[in-house]
């Protein structure tokens, strides 16, 4: 009888492999370098687009024609212009602004300060038409760049018809503003206009026009009384 048995035979464990180590010519090897410089590209034009912004003007609030255009009623916003060449139709917030702004048309709060909206008083062919107002007709508020609308009625009881809004004439239109949407340029104090008299001044800006229909509206009332309505 065998002396080995009831004895189990000796497992021989298997001889261990060794995974072998990519080499340069492994895809893999080929995918990842490709997939790290796609990520280090993409994220260089991130940050190459976040340098593209430059820091306009722009306003605060909503402003009619003739407002002055100073730096201390202005903010400033960063942003990207897609074509460059855009950036010159506006002003740069690190340069100084020219002296003698104002504006030629409108604006909204918000909106960037474009060159073609301003230019010299002159320039933008307003005129300043002093207005005698009874300070109980003046909202409290209404002071220099306030945007109002001017009514007119006449004491006697005869009601002026409307002349409208910068250049433009309402006609014979008996409803309405006599002007509309005008920009207040200078509001004194009331101490310092006609205290004595009770009437305190408001000076806006319109067109020549319209400060001409204006003028000959109120030459064609007996008693006119003149109300403001603040927009902004």
């Amino acid at each position: 009888m065998s002396s080995d048995l009831g004895m189990r035979a000796a497992t021989v464990p298997p001889p261990a492999s060794r995974v072998a180590r990519p080499g340069w010519r492994d895809p893999r090897l080929w995918v990842g370098v490709l997939l790290v410089t796609a990520s280090v590209v993409a994220g260089a034009r991130l940050l190459a687009a976040a340098d593209d912004t430059v820091t306009v003007w722009a306003f605060d609030d909503d402003r009619g024609t003739g407002s002055a255009v100073v730096e201390g009623d202005l903010t400033t916003k960063r942003v990207r212009f897609a074509d460059p060449a855009d950036l010159d139709r506006y002003f740069l917030a690190d340069t100084p602004l020219p002296d003698g702004l104002v504006l030629t048309r409108a604006v909204g709060a918000g909106e960037l300060l474009a060159r073609s909206a301003v230019g010299s008083a002159t320039d933008a062919g307003l005129l300043q038409v002093p207005l005698e107002v009874d300070p109980n007709r003046v909202p409290p508020d209404v002071g220099t760049g306030s945007v109002v609308d001017v009514w007119l009625a006449d004491g006697a009881g005869a009601r002026g018809p409307g002349v409208g809004s910068g250049g433009a004439g309402r006609g014979t239109e008996t409803t309405g503003p006599a002007l509309s949407a005008v920009t207040v340029v200078a509001a004194p104090e009331y101490d310092d206009t006609f205290a004595v008299t009770g009437a305190r001044q408001l000076v806006v800006a319109v067109g020549d026009e319209t400060a001409a229909e204006f003028e000959r509206l109120l030459a064609s009332l007996q008693e006119p009384i003149i109300r403001i309505l603040q927009r902004s």
